[in-house]
């Protein structure tokens, strides 16, 4: 019998909005797991890697970084209908990021206190996740991503199934590590019991509280939390430790628009700038 002929590998794209490029280079940094990734995928797109261009269409786009622009808000369409499966990595792709922080409050006004000549920067006044423009098939979170979850999307969109990731908070990671509970034992302000595992609870495994990288869970009781540790820090630096790389997430939004308003700058210092 004649061998059953080989299917064509699924033609991939990586392509960035406004972001730092991490998520992307996560993805470069799988080393022994990269030339394997690239014989099984037609990695057609990708500017961090090659200057090799393509329009696509794609059958697997993996998309960085929020809609911070006009042109971005048309690029993400545009990449929408030529591509078959889009994925959006990284905080800033899936809540906006920490420059969503700056639709809590007047955007001109932090403008005027960051360039000495804002008229030059064209930006719009929000900052979105992806899924806020088009429909978004999947994504993954942190900041940056992590490899593993990146291999387990990869791995289950080319054999087709469901890709298998975790849907519970960090504490449960901690509790598996061994760690001992840095909010209940050391007092130190942690927001894992809000926050998607993915990430390994790396800061509590160092002593040091979650900073929400991977984003609210579902279900995230935020406001008990948020009560518990203002018990001690007081609301105003609670409301803080949200304003973050998910600050813009639904669920933690509240708190983080608080702390962002709090810090705004006056009209006179705008204009100082």
């Amino acid at each position: 019998m004649p061998a059953p002929a080989e299917q064509p590998r699924p033609r991939v794209g990586v392509v960035k909005l406004a972001s730092c490029d991490g998520c992307q280079l996560t993805l470069l940094d799988l080393e022994d797991q990269l030339l394997p990734i690239l014989g099984r995928f037609d990695l057609i797109e990708f500017p961090e890697a090659t200057s090799n261009r393509s329009e696509g269409p794609y059958d697997i786009l993996l998309v960085e970084g929020s809609v911070s622009t006009p042109e971005q808000a048309e690029e993400i369409i545009d990449l929408r209908a030529r591509t078959r499966l889009l994925v959006s990595i990284g905080a800033c792709a899936t809540a906006g990021g920490i420059q969503a922080l700056r639709n809590a409050v007047d955007e001109p006004a932090w403008r005027a206190s960051v360039y000495p000549e804002p008229g030059f920067i064209s930006s719009l006044a929000t900052a979105t996740p992806i899924a806020e423009h088009v429909l978004v098939d999947a994504e993954l979170r942190g900041c940056p991503i992590s490899p593993d979850q990146l291999l387990e999307l990869l791995t289950a969109l080319r054999i087709g199934r469901r890709p298998q990731l975790p849907a519970e908070s960090v504490c449960q990671a901690c509790k598996r590590a061994g760690n001992i509970c840095v909010l209940v034992a050391d007092g130190v302000p942690c927001l894992g019991p809000v926050t998607q595992a993915g990430c390994g609870a790396l800061c509590p495994t160092y002593r040091r509280g979650c900073y929400a990288c991977f984003g609210p869970r579902e279900e995230a009781n935020v406001a008990s939390l948020h009560r518990w540790i203002a018990t001690d820090r007081g609301p105003d630096a609670t409301d803080r430790l949200f304003a973050g790389f998910t600050g813009w997430a639904p669920p933690f939004r509240g708190p983080a628009s608080r702390a962002v308003r709090a810090a705004q700058p006056s009209g006179e210092e705008a204009g100082d700038a």
